[in-house]
This record gives C-alpha cells, structure tokens and sequence, in this order.
C-alpha cells in the first residue's frame, strides 16, 4: 500500500543547481521497517523518475490482538525535475 502526500521543500537544503520535489510516501510491510521502506521506494521508482533521496519521517505499527500485524514507514522522498536538457 503506498500513499502520496505533497510536501514542501525543506528550507536550506543544499544540492546542485537544479529543482527537486519532496513527498511523502507510506509504505507498509507484515515483516519489518525496512521492508516496508523497500516497498515504499520500490513502488514509487515505477512512476517517478530519477528518486534522490530518501530520508524516515516516522516509523510506527499497526496492532491487532495484542501483536504487531504491520509496520509502517513514512518517507520524504526526493527527485529531480526533468528541465528538458
């Protein structure tokens, strides 16, 4: 399951001279945060070009009778605007 959330740039980030967009996205996973971080990352590549970077908002589970069912990871993830060069 993935979700996309806008999100604004963060202010000071430094990197080259070019334009780059951060969302956020929630991946989950029955095994760990990892996997979940993979699902996220993964499912975004397929329609998303040129991903940068991702950096862990928050990490959290899903409970169900006592137990943990989910793990859930959200992402801002970053990509670079295509300027047609």
């Amino acid at each position: 399951m993935l979700y996309l959330l806008p999100r604004r740039p963060r202010e000071g980030l430094e990197m080259s001279d070019s334009v780059y967009r951060v969302t956020e996205v929630i991946g989950t996973s029955s095994e760990s945060w990892e996997a979940a971080a993979r699902n996220a990352v993964e499912t975004a590549a397929r329609s998303v070009r040129d991903l940068r970077v991702a950096e862990v908002v928050r990490e959290d589970v899903t409970i169900e009778n006592g137990t943990i069912s989910s793990y859930r990871v959200r992402l801002a993830i970053s990509f670079k605007y295509d300027t047609g060069d």
